[in-house]
């Protein structure tokens, strides 16, 4: 908890609170941490933390989007605010669909061996 906090305080992003969800709640198996934030003008705000070896295709993205609707529906309202912070090889395409949808993704360099 305390990475992520201080990650989105880097990039400028405070919340009144954030709620672990987890993926079990949301009928997922993926191996990622939701956040459930409420920021300072009242919006719900999610927040995905993806850390993995292997690249992040278009494929995994589409979903990550359909974990977000889920998300949605789990707590009966729209989220307004979409982050996530990819700690992994990104492809372009995967990262332009997020962004396309209204997405702002965070890359965290990986470090290498």
């Amino acid at each position: 908890m305390k990475t992520i906090v201080e990650f989105l305080q880097s990039k400028k992003l405070v919340f009144k609170s954030l709620k672990p969800i987890a993926p079990k709640e949301l009928g997922s198996r993926k191996k990622i941490s939701i956040w459930l934030g409420i920021d300072l003008q009242g919006y719900y705000a999610d927040v995905m933390w993806l850390e993995k070896k292997s690249r992040v295709l278009r494929k995994e993205a589409q979903e990550l989007m359909g974990l977000h609707e889920k998300l949605e529906k789990y707590i009966d309202s729209s989220i307004k605010k979409k982050y996530i912070v990819i700690k992994a090889p990104l492809c372009s395409k995967a990262k332009a669909l997020l962004e396309e949808h209204g997405w702002k993704v965070f890359k965290q360099v990986v470090s290498s061996r």
